[in-house]
């Protein structure tokens, strides 16, 4: 899989700074919060943010967009390794070091169009069998809410196939990317909401407090300053209220 190497701009690092070892951060495909364009860049709400949360900290830093399980794996279990954008739930609370928020995801239930599939409640909603990919908070929530019937895929993209192809009858999607894949035709319909979630960087618990420290500082500046806001603007992300 291809790796994009985001070395921050501006290699007049102090050489000190140049031999610490780079920080790792992983992200799934997800559009408008992290995808890789045709020439190999990657590009998104949640990449542009990270650019700049690790703007003037003198840590250098990669980037590599993979499944799901796997990235929030590698960050539980691999020194100087983060990944975005996870939403801090209570089991996951103790088991990173977090830098927050970068969205608060709006979640819903999405049925295929035309689809006799209909659900006002969660409890009206669990007698259908639903979709979602590996790792992602979705599962917990799945099963948490009692849904007997939770149908896993290896990522995204696979559950939305499976959703086309009517295997499943519902999965939960983030309202942005469901308005994405709404306006470029996708043949998709809202069910009903499912959850609202902040989601942020969840970072090894081996990456130094000082360092963790840094990144919150920035991220907590470009609220203030409206440069998040600016990034939600540019990728026509509703911005949280």
């Amino acid at each position: 899989m291809k790796t994009a190497s985001l070395l921050l701009a501006g290699l007049s690092l102090a050489p000190a700074a140049i031999a610490q070892q780079p920080i790792m951060f992983s992200t799934e495909s997800y559009p408008p919060f992290g995808y890789r364009e045709p020439d190999g860049t990657y590009r998104g709400a949640g990449v542009d943010q990270i650019e700049i949360i690790m703007h003037g900290v003198e840590t250098p830093f990669v980037m590599e967009i993979m499944p799901w399980a796997r990235a929030i794996m590698l960050a539980e279990t691999q020194p100087m390794h983060c990944v975005f954008a996870a939403a801090r739930t209570p089991e996951r609370e103790p088991r990173f070091k977090w830098v927050m928020p970068l969205f608060i995801d709006r979640n819903i239930l999405i049925r295929h169009i035309g689809s006799k599939v209909d659900a006002n409640t969660i409890e009206e909603a669990r007698q259908y069998a639903v979709g979602t990919h590996r790792g992602d908070y979705t599962e917990a929530l799945l099963r948490n809410s009692g849904f007997p019937r939770i149908d896993l895929s290896a990522d995204f993209d696979t559950t939305l196939r499976k959703l086309l192809g009517d295997r499943i009858d519902m999965m939960p999607m983030s309202q942005d990317v469901y308005e994405k894949l709404k306006a470029e035709g996708t043949p998709i319909e809202k069910v009903m909401i499912f959850s609202e979630q902040r989601l942020g960087i969840a970072c090894n618990k081996d990456v130094p407090d000082e360092l963790i420290s840094k990144m919150q500082a920035n991220l907590d500046e470009m609220i203030r300053n409206g440069a998040q806001d600016a990034i939600f603007r540019r990728y026509g992300i509703d911005e949280p209220q």
